[in-house]
């Protein structure tokens, strides 16, 4: 059976489900799966009795799988024995991204261990040296005679070299090395056996003492190169351009191949995901430490072991290079069930197949590591999983938590009662929502954005649609100054540069807005200065254009005292949708000025029917990067009703009916029947026409990190997702973070 690592939603299953996971997928066996499920030690302690000397029981650790790994175009699952949080995530996340343009591609030319024979007082080193070059193929044929079965397996001698070194007692050393192919065999008691062998010979044929007779660990003759290519497109980030982020991980890698001290950190993280499948598979990691720090300073001065670089085609593109040398057979191996198991499911043909997922591995490994330090920060999830236990154990409740955990985390006191005081300042704080501020010559108002939970296009023809607010998306400040209207937008935390003299573009669409408020307030002086701050982005499918109308109204009003109703305001912004969407439902302006939950329906006289809700829906909304826009996504919609309007009726009528059973669902947090909902309702959305591929793997991929239901939220053609997670909110939220999407909400 073709091999495919990957699992779906491996990681919200439970244990037993991931074993039987692994089985059915082919990277176990029953009997296997028989023995992880009994919980039963892997290392008896008897058996580790026998293994090392004083033995008083067995110490455990973590043993994970982490799937999505091609190497040279083999699907392969990866044994991890590590107790380290975010390394799986991480190197989960690193090999989903290259499986874009093909995984890991790898070569090694030679795979031999080298044994040492050291001789010292020794009379005329220089003609010791040429002896024993004039020994070679002699030397190399006992070698063989003393390992039949290893050559009978394709292995055995390969080479032999000999170097005179200098210690400091001045004295000179000859140094024999003979490399051997030790095939699937670590090998390191095959080396041994033959240094033993020839050291008495070489006593005898060119005088001196044989003093080292042993193994070098520094395996240069193993060396394995991994490469990998990561698409530009995939690199994107929450809050990050994804040319900033290939450019910050390259920019970082460059420190580590001049810094000693950012070349040790950088190579421990390599290490971190290569010495967790060493564990894994029974191979001496610590040999395999030693290889690759020394190899890293192999040239005299310590540095990075992998190198990053902007590809022809702007890709990011990686490589690692470091000696490798593992086993797959052998009684170490046999002794430690658990490395049975390991090898098991990584399931390598070779020694060199095995090396060749290690360097993968590290390569992944450190790709996520840079990729992390140079977006978010390495502490990110750490500072997060800590502040979320310690809002816990505080008893946050579910509708602040989020905000506890964000201000703790801002504040640096991830402590209880650091929580408990930001959960009384919360409570105490009313609500922004449904009033604006005035403050002598500046007025400030605040709008929500809005999620459509259920009932996208069918609203525009009359049918229900099920909303939910993105509280406080939008916030404007208005301000007299001079004679002319001056303008200032900061989306997403960075000012952008809008001119409202535009004919075209998001200046003129503004300038447009503007106009039209200040005319339905009969404002006729231009000096004002307009600063706008959105955390959602424009286009996107969250209602950005209506929450900017509101919250301008709000502030204008506050400003010139105007004391609006809170539905003139509503009528307002919904005179702004018009001009700009032409024919919208009027969901997005009721969310935006009213800030609840509602189950909505335009109809001849609108219906807004206002939703109690027990607690905050644990959602993420995640936006694509790639705007869609609303107008042209309704007119084409209408344009394939019109061409058959029995089947797109009946397509409203559905989307209709499960709207409304959506509402009761929300309403008694019934999240399994209402993702059931929301996952139908994409379905139709997409039978309408309006998903994209982007979207569909948004979708995807949220419903394989644990989301109950995901879909498109707002008109389509690109946009947003939102995706209905309790209990898996931030599993959803890393798990499209890695795939590059931009995380606008996330809330428990």
């Amino acid at each position: 059976m073709s091999l495919d690592s990957r699992i779906p939603g491996f990681y919200r299953k439970s244990i037993t489900e991931r074993i039987d996971a692994l089985v059915e997928v082919g990277g176990l066996d029953s009997e296997s799966a028989r023995l992880l499920k009994s919980g039963l030690p892997l290392l008896p302690s008897d058996r580790a009795d026998r293994m090392i000397e004083n033995v008083v029981g067995t110490f455990g650790l973590p043993f994970a799988v982490v799937g999505n790994f091609i190497v040279d175009g083999r699907d392969c699952l990866v044994p991890m024995v590590v107790e380290e949080p975010s390394i799986v995530a991480g190197l989960s996340g690193a090999a989903k991204l290259a499986r874009h343009a093909g995984g890991f591609v790898s070569r090694c030319d030679e795979y031999l261990l080298a044994g040492q024979i050291q001789l010292v007082e020794v009379d005329d080193p220089e003609s010791a040296r040429a002896s024993v070059l004039a020994l070679r193929d002699e030397l190399m044929q006992l070698a063989d005679e003393s390992q039949e079965r290893l050559v009978a397996r394709g292995g055995g001698a390969r080479d032999l070299t000999c170097r005179l070194v200098d210690l400091p007692d001045g004295s000179r050393s000859v140094v024999v090395h003979i490399y051997l192919d030790t095939c699937d065999a670590m090998g390191a008691n095959m080396v041994n056996t033959v240094c033993e062998l020839l050291a008495p010979v070489l006593e005898e044929k060119i005088g001196g003492r044989a003093v080292l007779r042993i193994l070098s660990n520094l395996a240069d003759r193993a060396v394995v190169t991994s490469t990998v290519r990561y698409p530009l497109e995939v690199l994107r980030a929450q809050g990050f351009t994804a040319e900033a982020v290939r450019d910050g991980i390259v920019l970082a890698a460059s420190l580590a191949e001049v810094d000693p001290y950012r070349a040790t950190t950088h190579n421990k993280g390599i290490m971190n995901g290569i010495d967790a499948v060493a564990i894994a598979t029974g191979n001496d990691w610590r040999a395999i430490e030693g290889a690759a720090h020394a190899y890293a300073a192999r040239d005299g001065g310590y540095r990075s072991l992998t190198r990053w670089k902007v590809g022809h085609g702007d890709e990011l593109v990686g490589e690692i290079s470091l000696p490798l040398k593992v086993g797959i057979v052998g009684g170490s191996l046999r002794a430690n069930p658990g490395a049975e198991l390991g090898l098991e499911i990584a399931g390598p043909e070779s020694a060199l197949e095995l090396a060749k997922t290690m360097a993968a591995v590290g390569l992944a490994q450190n790709f996520a590591a840079l990729r992390a330090l140079v977006t978010h920060g390495i502490q990110r999830g750490h500072m997060r999983l800590h502040a979320r236990s310690v809002a816990s154990t505080a008893g946050v409740p579910p509708h602040l938590f989020d905000k506890v955990v964000a201000g703790l985390i801002d504040s640096g006191e991830i402590k209880t009662w650091k929580a408990t005081e930001l959960m009384d300042e919360m409570r105490q704080t009313p609500s922004r929502e449904d009033r604006s501020i005035a403050t002598g010559e500046v007025g400030e108002g605040v709008a929500a954005a809005k999620v459509i939970l259920l009932g996208e296009h069918a609203a525009v023809y009359d049918k229900h649609v099920l909303a939910l607010p993105l509280e406080g998306a939008v916030s404007a400040t208005i301000s007299r100054k001079g004679e002319d209207l001056d303008f200032e937008f900061v989306e997403l935390g960075r000012r952008k540069d809008i001119d409202l003299k535009a004919s075209a573009g998001p200046g003129a669409g503004i300038s447009s807005a503007l106009e039209l408020i200040m005319q339905e307030l009969s404002i006729e002086q231009r000096g004002f200065h307009v600063q706008v701050e959105s955390r959602v982005p424009a286009a996107m499918g969250l209602g950005s254009s209506a929450a900017f109308a509101v919250a301008i109204v709000r502030a204008f009003d506050a400003l010139l005292d105007l004391r609006l109703p809170i539905d003139r305001v509503n009528e307002i912004a919904f005179a702004c949708e018009k001009l700009a969407h032409g024919t919208p439902s009027g969901i997005d302006n009721t969310l935006a000025t009213y800030a609840k939950p509602v189950l909505y329906r335009k109809s001849a006289t609108p219906t807004t029917q206002t939703l109690s809700l027990t607690e905050t829906p644990p959602i993420v909304v995640a936006s694509s990067g790639k705007p869609g826009i609303t107008r042209e996504q309704v007119a084409a919609v209408k344009s394939r009703a019109e061409q058959a309007p029995d089947y797109f009726g009946r397509i409203f009528a559905e989307i209709d009916s499960i709207s409304l059973a959506g509402a009761d669902a929300l309403q008694s947090a019934d999240y399994a029947k209402l993702g059931g909902l929301m996952n139908l309702c994409h379905g139709y959305l997409n039978a309408l026409g309006v998903s994209t591929p982007e979207l569909e793997t948004m979708v995807g991929v949220a419903r394989d990190a644990g989301a109950l239901g995901a879909k498109l939220t707002g008109a389509g053609g690109g946009g947003s997702i939102v995706a209905l997670c309790p209990d898996r909110r931030d599993a959803v939220a890393d798990a499209l973070l890695m795939q590059g999407y931009d995380i606008i909400l996330s809330s428990s």
